[in-house]
């Protein structure tokens, strides 16, 4: 009996072991390997992609990578944390944050509320000058979860790197969060900010989108602006979204998404890209076009992007509310940030990425629950192609039979928003603001 037990015992140990030496070469693997990667290629910085999708390549096999800056742009954009040398791969707090947050968590803890941050803007951003009077702006962010040490650093980044006259409040919408960091300590914690913050609590998970409305429809300010609630913004980081949108109140703009690295939160440079997207939906990264950089503005030139990745934008408040908010009928997010992109050019507005505003993203491994999410960006995608893909919609089910039988809900709401809005067709679309999509119908 006694040999029974040493032998379970030998195998039970033996078997932990093997399981943490498995999870430490993982993590440092995926850290050393594809974490580099993913701060080095900004394509990386929603992972939900990666996970549920195959690489993205764009004309016949060339994957899309974007342009990496010179070496005069790179020379004075150098890591501001040069830690991973130190990172302890085999601490189980390390392997407990990453399971439970998605990034290290001890690092985010050690850095505090506020950091001083890289300026990673072009030499040319810093001569130029926005207007004296601007609108000012309600931020909005949603969060679920999310780690405290995170999230409290992005809303004092948002006070600290923001002129008080232009916040016009930060609105913080916990949608079902759990955590017991996220309730009393938060509150806590909130009160140096009191005026500035309102902290909004849903009686049930909504999900990204239907908290973003609720955040919306509390705000008061001239402008939204929504960010994730894992951010830090940069300095000068609102103005330029802020001027762009006062100039033509049907602009939507976005910033340039700086890299901050999962292991070390290195906060990094990111290059100046647009949004895109491939006809199965899928959100990427493209190059910018040569004639975008032409003129005297150059590098630091607004680009014309044909869609949104949605984490990070700013939208004049009452032109939110007249082109139909988000659809709400959409689960968790997914597939919101192209509906809205569609809309905003097919119904008379435009989306520009701006080189000058830079604002940093934790690039966190998802932990949610894939197959929800999974089948929440299924049903949302089905609506957009319903609503806004027009004859292209067939095509689109053509290559993928499976999805006919799959219910999106009742759309006459958004088609009767369509009608309302006197939108375009997608033709209309595929012709003027990205006609390289239709090039590439043949490889779908």
């Amino acid at each position: 009996m006694r040999n029974v037990i040493v032998q379970f015992l030998l195998c039970g140990s033996l078997t932990f072991g093997i399981w943490t030496l498995l999870l430490c070469v993982y993590f440092y693997h995926d850290h050393v390997g594809g974490g580099q990667a993913e701060s080095q290629e900004l394509a990386s910085i929603w992972s939900l992609e990666k996970k549920l999708q195959p690489p993205i390549t764009h004309g016949p096999g060339h994957p899309v990578q974007a342009e990496r800056p010179n070496e005069d742009e790179t020379k004075e954009r150098r890591p501001f944390l040069n830690s991973s040398k130190d990172v302890q791969f085999m601490d189980p707090e390390l392997l407990q944050g990453f399971t439970k947050y998605g990034f290290n968590t001890i690092i985010s803890e050690s850095l505090g509320r506020v950091r001083p941050l890289p300026d990673t803007r072009n030499e040319m951003c810093h001569q130029k000058h926005y207007p004296a009077q601007l609108p000012t702006a309600s931020v909005v962010i949603c969060f679920h979860n999310e780690e405290f040490n995170a999230l409290f650093r992005t809303v004092t980044s948002v006070v600290h790197f923001t002129p008080h006259q232009l916040l016009e409040e930060i609105i913080l919408v916990d949608d079902m969060s759990k955590f017991d960091d996220l309730k009393e300590k938060l509150d806590y914690h909130l009160e140096k900010f009191r005026g500035k913050v309102k902290l909004v609590r849903t009686e049930r998970r909504e999900g990204l989108i239907r908290a973003r409305m609720a955040g919306a429809a509390r705000a008061s300010g001239d402008v939204l602006v929504f960010l994730d609630s894992h951010c830090e913004v940069n300095r000068m980081w609102l103005q330029p979204l802020l001027a762009a949108v006062a100039q033509h109140r049907r602009t939507v703009v976005c910033p340039v998404i700086d890299v901050i690295d999962p292991m070390t939160l290195e906060y990094q440079p990111s290059p100046v890209v647009r949004g895109a997207f491939d006809w199965h939906l899928r959100f990427k990264w493209d190059n910018v076009l040569s004639y975008e950089t032409e003129g005297p503005e150059g590098p630091i030139r607004p680009v014309r992007s044909p869609a949104m990745a949605g984490g990070i934008f700013a939208i004049n408040r009452h032109y939110f509310n007249e082109i139909g908010q988000y659809d709400k009928d959409m689960d968790l997010w997914g597939g919101e940030n192209l509906e809205l992109s569609l809309r905003i050019w097919m119904c008379g507005g435009q989306l520009f990425v701006l080189p000058c505003s830079r604002v940093g993203h934790i690039v966190k491994h998802n932990t949610e629950n894939l197959t929800e999410v999974s089948r929440a960006l299924t049903r949302n995608n089905l609506r957009l192609v319903h609503v806004w893909l027009d004859e292209y919609k067939e095509q689109y089910l053509l290559k993928r039979p499976g999805l006919k039988s799959v219910p999106y809900g009742n759309i006459s709401e958004r088609v009767a928003l369509r009608k309302r809005l006197g939108c375009k067709s997608f033709q209309w679309y595929l012709d003027t603001v990205f006609p390289e999509l239709e090039a590439s119908k043949g490889n779908r």
